[in-house]
């Protein structure tokens, strides 16, 4: 039987045989942390190759994702549906192992990384979804949820401010079956980390109430055994274990600098790094004797089929619950939803109430909350301004091991990042709030929740100068725009109640990505809308009002500016000029409509057009033609009440008519 040592030294030379074959790649880590991988995927590891969707499976996350040649050398080896053939492959075009660990492109992998930091952030939100799994499901002699999460996260992880947020948030809340691993190499892009990153970081997580296992040497496997074991071993606290490592272990020349970070070794040192190392084989050549010391196959089936004996005796003692459980797993809503949903709308319908967006979001969450129990929610400490906690919220915490909802306190990065985690981990549609402004903290999460086509929601309050007084710092008016940029992430911003419910009931639903609810704080009144055009909300744009005869101009607008273009409609109809008015509350899902209900909707036979939105006007130009045809925001707010600045930024009935009239006669 292969040693350790040599068991990792497999990893050494794929990483190194990789990266120097793709020309491109970061070989210093996946050399540093083998020894590390190897104890922790051959000895503690819980997972199947066989079958890597095994809902009992401990989660491992790579946190430092540019090592992703660690990850992938570890996969194949331990007898996933990884080849030699996709590791020759490593950076290239649909490959099946892209620089960077990408969620769905690769069996085993977990989470897509490599924006430092957020990562170690999703391993709290999977170590939470654990944790909160357990406690609803868990019984007596019936232990159903127990697994870990693993992460290895690297010191530019450390550096991210998103690991303070979230590792703070994972002490208070007492994750015990987190265990994040620190490569402490000493070493990133820039050279030593001496100048930049001189912190106790031991001191540190015990202020987070962590425990910390220090000064483990990452290259003695016993050793390196011992503290996995003693984190696996702490049940009431997250575990930060501490391992000393040397960057590109084994490479005579570059081991323990920064040469050896992100570039190819070069043929030359890694002839030299095969003799330090005592590996004899070609590259991409693994002795039999290494790969079966590797292989987890057997393992891996042992440990599901145990898993699966106490699923059935579960399943015979609680059917009921068990089939909620599988139901959640699946990501599957329940059977009365749909009806759920449209009685609901039908009631907010008729009652015809004016209220602001962020309270029928609240309002929403009433209807639905009670048929959804999967449903988790929380707030960036502004709870009761994005109205996000609803009647039948049980607040999560230490002493608190269940429940539906978190507070977060003021840390919309990591919170981001943890619903992240939620929804990749499974059996969950978690949700989250903050003003729409502060989306800006947590942006690249939610790029990551699109490229990954999660399903979590994003509630976004306080969506424009509608706000009022707290001033241009607390006034969105880019951030419409630019969210609606990023690829497979819905925005909605519904104009009344009815349409906050509609964009509920798709954000819920929607299975393939996340979906951002732009909500208002000031009063919204109810748009009269036939009947027949509610089941057109979910299209994401629609007729609410049309003219009696063909319409020479089409008003557009989204949010609190829909009340706005109706009343202008009214002033220009008495004119003689017939007036559609379109209201879109959410681009993307009209975008994605057919053809021929685009052209219903917006015919193109109408080129007088004209959108209203209290935010930057890019969005709006595909529809309307140019910026002439939008009035928008060009500048930041002010400081004052909302009314007072509307009509200050020019979104008045007046405004609207005047800039209509000024394109009607250039169309003839």
């Amino acid at each position: 039987m292969p040693s350790s040592r040599q068991l990792a030294n497999a990893i050494r030379a794929l990483s190194m045989d990789a990266v120097q074959q793709a020309r491109s790649g970061h070989p210093g880590a996946p050399m540093g942390l083998a020894d590390v991988m190897e104890v922790l995927w051959n000895r503690f590891l819980r997972h199947n190759p066989a079958n890597p969707d095994w809902v009992g499976r401990d989660r491992f996350v790579l946190s430092n994702g540019h090592a992703s040649m660690l990850l992938y050398s570890a996969l194949h080896l331990s007898g996933y549906d990884l080849s030699i053939d996709d590791l020759k492959a490593f950076r290239q075009l649909h490959s099946r192992t892209p620089g960077h660990p990408e969620y769905g492109e690769t069996p085993g992998v977990e989470t897509t990384t490599g924006p430092l930091g957020q990562g170690l952030a999703n391993a709290v939100g999977m170590a939470l979804a654990e944790r909160l799994l357990a406690a609803t499901f868990n019984r007596p002699g019936h232990t159903l949820v127990d697994h870990q999460t693993w992460c290895i996260a690297g010191d530019g992880c450390l550096m991210e401010g998103v690991s303070h947020e979230a590792c703070s948030l994972a002490g208070t809340l007492g994750l015990g079956k987190l265990i994040v691993l620190y490569d402490d190499n000493g070493i990133s892009i820039d050279g030593p980390v001496q100048g930049w990153f001189s912190e106790d970081v031991r001191g540190r997580f015990e202020a987070y109430g962590w425990q910390v296992i220090s000064g483990v040497d990452g290259h003695d496997a016993e050793a390196i055994e011992a503290a996995l074991q003693a984190a696996r071993d702490e049940t009431v606290r997250p575990s930060l274990v501490c391992l000393r490592t040397v960057i590109g272990f084994g490479s005579p020349r570059m081991a323990g600098t920064a040469a050896v970070h992100g570039a190819p070794l070069g043929d030359a040192e890694i002839a030299a790094a095969r003799a330090e190392l005592g590996w004899t084989e070609p590259p991409f050549v693994v002795p039999e004797a290494v790969y079966r010391g590797w292989d987890g196959t057997a393992r891996g089936q042992s440990l599901e089929q145990a898993w699966t004996a106490r699923y059935r005796a579960y399943r015979a003692a609680y059917p009921e619950l068990a089939d909620a459980f599988d139901r959640r797993q699946r990501g599957e809503l329940p059977a009365d939803f749909d009806q759920r949903a449209r009685d609901a709308l039908a009631t907010v319908e008729a009652a015809g109430r004016s209220v602001a967006s962020r309270k029928a979001s609240e309002q929403a969450l009433e209807a639905l909350g009670p048929a959804l129990p999967e449903l988790f929610g929380g707030s960036a400490d502004l709870t009761g301004s994005n109205n996000t906690r609803w009647s039948g919220s049980v607040v999560v915490s230490a002493d608190q091991a269940g429940g539906n909802y978190l507070h977060y306190g003021v840390r919309e990065f990591a919170m981001t990042a943890i619903q992240n985690g939620l929804a990749l981990h499974g059996g969950f549609i978690p949700y989250s709030g903050t003003f729409l402004v502060f989306s800006d903290y947590a942006r690249n999460a939610v790029r990551m929740a699109a490229l990954m086509r999660l399903r979590s929601i994003l509630v976004y309050t306080h969506d424009s100068i509608g706000l009022g007084e707290d001033g241009p710092t607390h006034q969105p008016v880019e951030h419409l725009a630019s969210l609606r940029l990023i690829p497979g992430l819905e925005v909605w911003r519904p104009c009344d109640a009815t349409e906050t419910l509609a964009a509920w009931t798709a954000a819920v639903s929607r299975a393939d990505g996340p979906s951002a609810l732009v909500l208002s704080r000031q009063t919204l009144p109810p748009q009269p809308r036939d009947s027949a055009v509610l089941d057109q909300l979910a299209r994401g744009g629609y007729v609410l009002r049309d003219s009696a005869t063909p319409p020479r101009l089409l008003l557009l607008a989204s949010g609190s500016e829909v009340a706005l273009v109706m009343a202008a409609a009214d002033v220009l109809e008495a004119e003689g000029v017939p007036t559609r008015v379109v209201s879109m509350p959410c681009m993307e899902r009209f975008a994605a409509q057919s053809e021929a209900y685009r052209e219903q909707v917006l015919p193109s036979s109408v080129s007088v057009r004209l959108a209203v939105e209290a935010g930057h006007p890019e969005s709006w130009i595909r529809h309307v033609g140019s910026a002439d045809a939008v009035i928008g925001m060009t500048g930041f707010g002010a400081s004052a009440p909302a009314g007072a600045l509307f009509e200050h930024f020019g979104f008045t009935v007046e405004q609207v008519c005047a800039r209509a009239r000024q394109l009607l006669p250039s169309a003839g």
